[in-house]
């Protein structure tokens, strides 16, 4: 028997391509879904590709951009971890957008659009992990959150100032991805992204780094196995890929239709595991004594960064140039968002480096 496809045929017009997966997405996907074809558009507007849809291309985007590749170099909890097996902020991005992807697919939604927002949400966190976002809202001021700074990095910083110009769905999940130590799934419905692709990037986030700071956690030897609370063992499993497997599946087995809406949930048991192991993490390796000791020492190096820069103005020009960012301050920015800006796209290392190159003291023979 013959597959049930067509095969690519050039001859037909050159739209084509886009045409038919956008059917293919009216035909697949939940009516809760966001087709890429209802997208509320780009701030600039653009000719459509022939290829690729909206979502796709924002995903292709963000793959490509210079905020992407840094994230390889920036803590995810671990500052600057020598062994190759701790995750990064990359790594970390790459857990989001898979989970993102498995429980959109199940849930018949968009995966595109759900991976681009998981691809997207970190971009404008600071090197040294939380540590560094610490830094920055004692700097430059308390209104400075990674989120606001990612939306910040795909609107302005990026291609040169002009930004990626990404569809509104996309930028409206990276800048509603972040719960910071609040409930799981907020009562506020502000709060939560107006697509159900960019609510499942707000729970694959912290299912991915509840399952994978544990982990590494466990390996750096901050806890012992023995010390994770029995209920979560239980409930969520022993090692990473079951609780992985149990929290997909639970939200995917109990998300249901009510009142003509489409509301992610979990259950009852999963939900008192997950809110236990996260209060676990926070008392035992967020702000343990080890991690915690580390974190002050980042605070301290980006904070009198933050002043370098803020005074040499020479010296933070060259410093933009090298980094391939803009200088908006030449179009009007404070001085201080600018230096904001670079503070927070500074990888670990180059925060290190340069730290080193202008407070430790130089041979003069």
């Amino acid at each position: 028997m013959q597959p049930d496809r067509q095969p690519y045929d050039a001859a037909q017009p050159k739209g084509h391509i886009l045409a038919d997966f956008e059917r293919r997405e009216r035909k697949f996907m939940s009516p809760f879904g966001c087709l890429s074809a209802d997208s509320q558009g780009r701030r600039v507007s653009e000719a459509p590709c022939p290829v690729r849809t909206a979502f796709q291309r924002d995903r292709d985007r963000i793959v490509y951009s210079n905020a992407f590749r840094r994230m390889k170099h920036k803590t995810q909890v671990f500052l600057a971890p020598l062994g190759a097996h701790y995750r990064t902020r990359l790594t970390h991005t790459l857990e989001v957008a898979q989970i993102s992807r498995t429980i959109a697919r199940a849930l018949y939604l968009n995966e595109d659009l759900a991976e681009a927002i998981a691809l997207g949400h970190d971009l404008g966190h600071p090197p040294f992990g939380h540590g560094g976002e610490m830094a920055l809202k004692e700097a430059y001021g308390p209104q400075f959150s990674h989120h606001e700074q990612s939306l910040r990095v795909v609107d302005v910083l990026e291609n040169n100032g002009r930004g990626l110009n990404l569809t509104y769905e996309v930028r409206d999940g990276i800048l509603k991805h972040s719960k910071g130590y609040g409930k799981i799934i907020p009562d506020n419905p502000e709060e939560l992204a107006t697509t159900i692709e960019g609510r499942i990037v707000r729970m694959a986030d912290i299912m991915a780094y509840l399952n994978h700071d544990l982990d590494d956690a466990i390996r750096s030897g901050v806890i012992s196995e023995d010390q994770v609370p029995g209920s979560c063992r239980r409930i969520l499993g022993e090692t990473h890929s079951d609780r992985a497997t149990v929290m997909i599946q639970d939200l995917i087995f109990s998300t249901h239709v009510i009142d003509g809406r489409l509301c992610m949930n979990v259950s009852e048991e999963v939900d008192r595991a997950m809110a236990t192991l996260r209060k676990f993490l926070f008392d035992h390796v967020y702000r343990s004594r080890r991690v915690h000791k580390e974190f002050v020492k980042a605070k301290k190096i980006l904070k009198e960064l933050y002043t370098y820069f803020l005074e040499d103005e020479a010296m933070r020009l060259k410093t933009l140039e090298e980094m391939e960012m803009p200088d908006l301050h030449a179009n009007g920015d404070a001085p201080h968002r600018t230096v904001c800006d670079l503070i927070a796209s500074l990888t670990d290392t180059e925060a290190l480096e340069l730290y080193s190159k202008n407070f430790f003291p130089s041979p003069l023979v």
